[in-house]
């Protein structure tokens, strides 16, 4: 598999003998889709989709969910993810300006396949997060029950908060072609938030695969093998590749009281065990680009 290795053009100031130090993200992915348990590692699981893109101001990751109620439907929810993922891609390496909004990003990415002659049916949940490496913070949105979590240290500096409109049934993009009634929310529904950030910090951003199945202590202790001053490629991916066998292997455990279980049990549901689903965790590490240059 390519590493996931993304990183930031070297700036000069001054007479150009001096180096600009910014933050900048160090990249691994990871994953299981649901259907193949025992292939951990591939960049897209199932339905679930994601992106990155680095330039000279901002490095950018995003993730999504497809909503797998539409194989009833004889839809395929991987297109709808994929295709969402893809626009926003395109339109983040098109942009020209130093700042770039997490939800305009997600809205104009969603306006593409609206206006799309055959549109695709289909819903996801989306998180996109924005690294400013001029004012050393990230720019967030989240829409639904993916998200992410800022890790510094062995604390939670911040955790995104799902998104229900009731349980198991996250905020969402939706299209419908034959105007089926689903539920259909906004990109500025997400919820949004800024944070400074502070090299030595992981940001795991994940779907629900991962956050359903695993507490955040579990999480943490698995990145207590990265170290944070000096973070590899190999540290960070054989970290994500920890989780998602961790996560899997706990979605299959009847009697585990997963986080998801938890949940149900406060909706008044008497479930037990974990929640089989597609798992992609991106761990992104706040290096620097002296450190860590162009190569």
């Amino acid at each position: 598999m390519i590493p996931f290795l993304y990183v930031g053009r070297r700036l000069l100031t001054g007479l150009g003998l001096q180096k600009a130090v910014k933050p900048r993200f160090l990249f691994a992915c990871s994953g299981v889709p649901i259907s193949h348990p025992c292939n951990v590692g591939p960049a897209h699981c199932g339905d679930d989709a994601f992106f990155v893109v680095e330039d000279d101001h901002r490095s950018i990751i995003g993730i999504a969910d497809g909503v797998g109620g539409w194989r009833r439907y004889d839809v395929d929810p991987s297109k709808f993810t994929r295709t969402l993922m893809m626009n926003c891609e395109r339109l983040a390496r098109s942009t020209t300006t130093e700042t770039l909004n997490p939800v305009g990003l997600l809205q104009r990415a969603y306006e593409q396949m609206m206006r799309l002659k055959r549109p695709l049916a289909g819903s996801c949940t989306a998180c996109i997060i924005v690294l400013d490496k001029d004012n050393k913070e990230v720019v967030a949105a989240n829409l639904g029950d993916s998200g992410f979590m800022v890790v510094r240290g062995d604390n939670i500096v911040y955790q995104s908060q799902e998104q229900q409109h009731y349980f198991n049934t996250p905020y969402q993009l939706s299209i419908s072609v034959d105007h089926r009634d689903v539920i259909q929310d906004k990109p500025s529904d997400a919820e949004t938030i800024r944070i400074s950030i502070e090299e030595g910090d992981i940001i795991v951003m994940a779907t629900d695969g991962l956050f359903d199945n695993m507490y955040h202590t579990q999480i943490i202790d698995r990145l207590k093998a990265v170290d944070r001053q000096s973070p590899t490629y190999d540290s960070l991916k054989e970290a994500a590749d920890k989780l998602a066998s961790d996560a899997r292997n706990l979605a299959e455990d009847e009697e585990y009281m997963s986080p998801f279980a938890m949940k149900a049990q406060n909706f008044g549901f008497n479930l037990r065990g974990g929640k089989l689903d597609d798992i992609t965790i991106i761990l992104a590490a706040v290096v620097n680009t002296l450190d860590y240059p162009d190569r």
